[in-house]
Parts: structure tokens; sequence; C-alpha cells
């Protein structure tokens, strides 16, 4: 048995390196915020090779002292909590004193500053977890942090980088996020000696419209709400500007970037009545809060948070965008408000009439494919589906098929009575379980499509797909990009053929891209699953053959959970003869 040992401080400082620094881009974050928490006015980043050869950070901060520089490469070594009542109210955006012992980990770093009373500047070098004494140096006011060659002492990670053209695409992400909590500050961004980014310090409306552009700012409402000590300001997008991927939504909380449920649930729930649900919103919305009623320490990036009272928090920002998209629902309609009395006719009494009912059952619009994918007996599968109850004698639960109901519902008949069915859940949840049989057995089969879609795409969408080519594989696409700023759907799920192979390469990117695609596998499967799957549902309006719903009614009854959809609504309803009898006044 190996005895227990203590690792040596630069295993220890690697193993910490692994949760802080995953990429250039988490690298270039912890600077960037380490000269915001410095005081810095201006700040300027330089990157090579996508920030594996080089990334160099300056500002004209409060510098470092000479006899507090080698400390600052320390591990748990900060100036920003000292104590657990400052750990409780953390204000700052670092604080763990983990981030330069992490990046000279991996890299050869060197970290150059000078005070603002200080003569002249002083530099110290760090190079496998060796720390040089300090050295006289000429720098300006500030502090400038150098990381060459990030993992050139950890092959096995250096491998997993990718592209210089994604590393570059998460690192710009990363500035675009900075940048947008700090509109005080002036920024700029060179990558491979060419200008990126050159903003000045400005108002927060203008950084927006610099970093998302001004159609955003044009598009957008603004958000400013302030009640029980939590404030919440911004832009958000009106729901007629929304898009077809998650590529504009930032919200940060004390300043800093995060990704949250409540957060990302109370916006839902303020869009639902507003926004397709095919279609996301954009925004830039900052929550300010008491430090003390939001704990930032949950993960060593600092990009999750957990509120102490998460229902007054989501309650408050559902509300607060709620009233700042109230004035939006109503644009396309009358500006006066229509009551049900301006609907009766103009003259004493209302005789009620009966129009027409549109009953479909003749248009041929085949989901045999879906339903059965494209084995050559598909439609002799299907006959023998729905005479298999008759052959036996039994009659089927959910009945036969009698006609469709406005494009929406089927109406059958079964031995209690009426059944009527919401065909687009039931399609829904029939595709979603066939998605999730075929991802449990390894992963989901593909078609390779005839024609590629190409569409546009951002470049950290374009990266993701690149990044994350084995995870598409697993769910069954093929994704490539055309472009730095397009992406080409070349193959999708065969459950999915008939869907809008670009619409739904999108939310596949940006469940990948918001949460990652460990946790899209784990914990998020079957959300993102479910996504695809209402892709593909027949729509409303689609005008189905008698033989096509009755293909539905068997394919639910022979699939679990069939009662339900997705989303928790209910896929079928039986009225019994009993009731229909009631409702008729028979035998009364």
């Amino acid at each position: 048995m190996t005895a227990i040992r203590v690792l040596p401080d630069l295993l220890i400082n690697q193993i910490a390196a692994g949760e802080v620094v995953e990429r250039p881009a988490a690298a270039l974050k912890e600077l960037m915020e380490n000269s915001l928490d410095a005081g810095a006015t201006e700040i300027s980043v330089h990157l090579a090779a996508g920030g594996t050869k080089l990334i160099r950070v300056s500002d004209n901060g409060s510098g470092i002292p000479r006899e507090e520089l080698v400390l600052a490469v320390a591990r748990h070594a900060t100036s920003k909590i000292a104590t657990l009542d400052d750990l409780e109210r953390i204000r700052s955006l670092g604080f763990r004193g983990e981030a330069l012992a992490s990046i000279a980990a991996v890299s050869a770093l060197k970290l150059s500053s000078r005070t603002r009373d200080a003569k002249h500047a002083w530099s110290v070098d760090v190079e496998n977890g060796h720390i040089a004494e300090p050295q006289p140096a000429a720098h300006e006011a500030g502090t400038s942090i150098e990381s060459q060659e990030l993992f050139f002492n950890t092959p096995a990670r250096r491998k997993f980088l990718r592209s210089e053209a994604t590393e570059y695409a998460h690192c710009d992400e990363v500035f675009r996020r900075v940048a947008l909590t700090r509109p005080d500050v002036a920024f700029r961004l060179q990558h491979n000696a060419r200008v990126q980014w050159q903003l000045k310090a400005q108002d927060r409306a203008a950084r927006i419209g610099a970093i998302l552009s001004e159609d955003f700012s044009k598009a957008a409402v603004t958000v400013n709400e302030n009640a029980g000590g939590i404030a919440l300001s911004g832009l958000c997008a009106l729901p007629t500007a929304a898009g077809g991927a998650r590529d504009a939504q930032y919200f940060f909380v004390n300043g800093r970037f995060v990704r949250d449920k409540v957060l990302a649930h109370a916006l839902r729930q303020a869009y639902q009545d507003v926004l397709h649900h095919d279609r996301y919103p954009s925004y830039v919305l900052f929550l300010d809060i008491d430090p003390a009623r939001v704990d930032v320490n949950v993960h060593p990036t600092k990009s999750e948070v957990r509120f102490r009272d998460s229902q007054a928090v989501h309650q408050f920002v559902f509300h607060a965008l709620s009233r700042a998209l109230a004035g939006t629902a109503g644009l396309a309609t009358a500006s006066e408000p229509v009551s049900f009395a301006t609907l009766q006719p103009a003259r004493d009494g209302f005789v009620p009439t009966q129009h027409r009912m549109p009953f479909g059952v003749a248009q041929p619009a085949s989901v045999y494919q879906t339903l059965f994918g494209n084995a050559p007996s598909a439609q002799s599968m299907l006959a023998e589906t729905i005479a298999a109850p008759l052959q036996s004698g039994a009659a089927p639960p959910l009945g036969f098929a009698l006609a469709q109901l406005s494009g929406v519902y089927i109406l059958a008949q079964n031995e209690h009575g009426l059944v009527i069915v919401d065909m687009h859940a039931a399609h829904e949840r029939i595709v979603y379980e066939k998605l999730k049989t075929q991802l449990d057995a390894d992963r989901i089969a593909m078609q390779p499509l005839l024609i590629p879609v190409v569409f546009h795409a951002d470049k950290l969408d374009v990266a993701t797909a690149e990044e994350h080519a084995d995870t598409l594989a697993s769910l069954g696409f093929e994704i490539a990009a055309t472009s730095p700023t397009s992406l080409a759907v070349r193959g999708v799920p065969v459950a999915l053929a008939n869907a809008d192979a670009g619409a739904l390469a999108r939310d596949v990117l940006g469940e990948i891209r918001e949460f990652g695609a460990s946790r899209v596998l784990l914990e998020r499967r079957n959300e993102l699953l479910s996504t695809m799957a209402c892709h593909t549902a027949v729509r409303a309006n689609r005008i189905l053959t008698v033989t096509e719903m009755n293909a539905l009614l068997r394919e639910m009854e022979a699939t679990e959970r069939a009662g339900q959809c997705n989303h928790g609504r209910p896929t079928w309803h039986q009225i019994s003869m009993t009731e229909l009898d009631r409702l008729f006044m028979r035998g009364r």
C-alpha cells in the first residue's frame, strides 16, 4: 500500500490550475479582473496564437510594492480578504489568491509592477514553481503580467487545447464580458499584433452599443428597478428582435458575469408570454445586491453564485423584466383595449351562430419517416400496427382516429367515448423518448444531408462546433465551419431529419456553449433532447391523413410517459359517453 505523503508545492499548484485555468480564456479572465480590482482605468491586452503563446495584461492600477511581489504569485496570498466576514461579503472580483499561482504553475510568468509613489518598477519571474528574486524594471505606474507558453510543462493538458481560432474566440468573449461590466474603464485588445478592440471610457449605453451593436440598443427596452435592497438595470431586447441563437445574453451580479439557474428561469418566465419558444432574447443585465445575500464562493471559476433567498431574487427579476416588457406586448394591436361588449351585435340580445368546423383528414403529408425511420417496410409496419388491435379483437386504448380539428387536435373514438389528442405534444414525447433510448445506447443515429445547410454564426459558435465535434457526433450531428462566421450542418439525427437544421443546430450549440459538453450530456441531457424533439414534432395546422393519425395514436400507446409532453402538459384527454350524455342532457 502506498504511504500517504504531502504533495510538492508545484504539483499542488498544477492541480489548482486545473480548476482555475482550463484554457487561455480562463487565465485572461483572472488577469483582467485583477486589474479591475487594482483600480485600473486603462487595461491593455496582448495575445498571441489565441493566448497559447502569449497573454499580456497591462494596467494603470495601484501597482504592487516590491516586498509583496513574491507573495502575489504565492497560493492563498491576497489583499482582498482577511477574515471570514470578508469572505461572506465579497465585493472584489478575485479573492481566493489562487489565480497567479495557478497560471505560474503552467506557464512562464513575468510580473512587473510599480506603485505610484515608487521611484521605479520591479519585476519577478516564475517558471516551474521557482520564483526568482525581484529585479529592477522599467514600467509606468501600474502592473503588467505576462504568461508565455501556456501548459508548456503539462503536455497532457496542452493537447486538449483547440485551434488558435477557437482559443481566441473564447478569449474574445471573456474580453467582451469584462468590458461590458466596466464601461468607465478603457480597454484595448490586440491579437497577433493586430488591434481587435479599442474601447474608450464611456457610459453604459454606449459601451453596450459598442460591444453588441447599435442595432441591439435600438431594439431594446431599458430596465431600471430597485426594491428591497436589490437593483436590476440594463437593456433587454424586444420580443420582435429576438434571435435564433443565445449569442447575446449577459447577466452580471455585483459586476461579475454569472450563469445562474434562478436568474435564467426568471428570464424565461418573463418572456414566455411574448416570445416564441424557438427564439431567444438578447439582454445585458446588471443585478446589484448586498454581498452578504449572495455566495460567490461556489465554483473555482466564480461563474456560479448562490443566493441566500433565491425565491425573492427570482420574483424581483421576473417582475422587473415583466414590467419592462409590458409596454411591448400590444404593439401590433389596437391602441384601445377590446372588451367582450364590443363583439356583441348592434341589437338587443345576442344570438349565437355555429360556424363550420374545419375537420381535415385528406391532405397527404407523411409522418411515416419520423415515426418509423427509413425502413422500406414502413407502410406495411404501419398497416400491421393499426390492424393488430382489430385482429386480436381488443380495442386500442386511444381508439381510432375520426378527424382532425383545426390542424391541432386529433379526435378519436375508443370504447369509453371520445379521445382528444394534442398532436404536437404527443409527437414531441414520442421523438423525445426515441432520442433518449438511442443516446442511452451510446449515440444517436445520424442522417447525412444531401445538401448541407449553411447558416451565419458568431465566432464562439464556430469555436464550440470545432471544440465539441465528438459531443455533437454523439447527438447525431455533423457540423463544420465553412468560414470564421458560418457553419454548415452536414448531418442531423435521423429522428429529426424533417426539422429546420439551422435552427436546431443553433439550439444545440447554444446549450453546449452555455453549460459545457459534460453538463449537457449528464445534468442537462433531458433538457437538450427535449429541445431537439420540439424542433421536429408535427406543427399546428399540419393536416394529417386518417392513417397518419392512427399511426400517431399507436406510437403513443407504445411510448413511456406518453400522457404528458416534455414540458409537463397533457397530450390527450378522455371524454366518456356518460359525460357526453350529461352535456347534451340525454336521459333526462
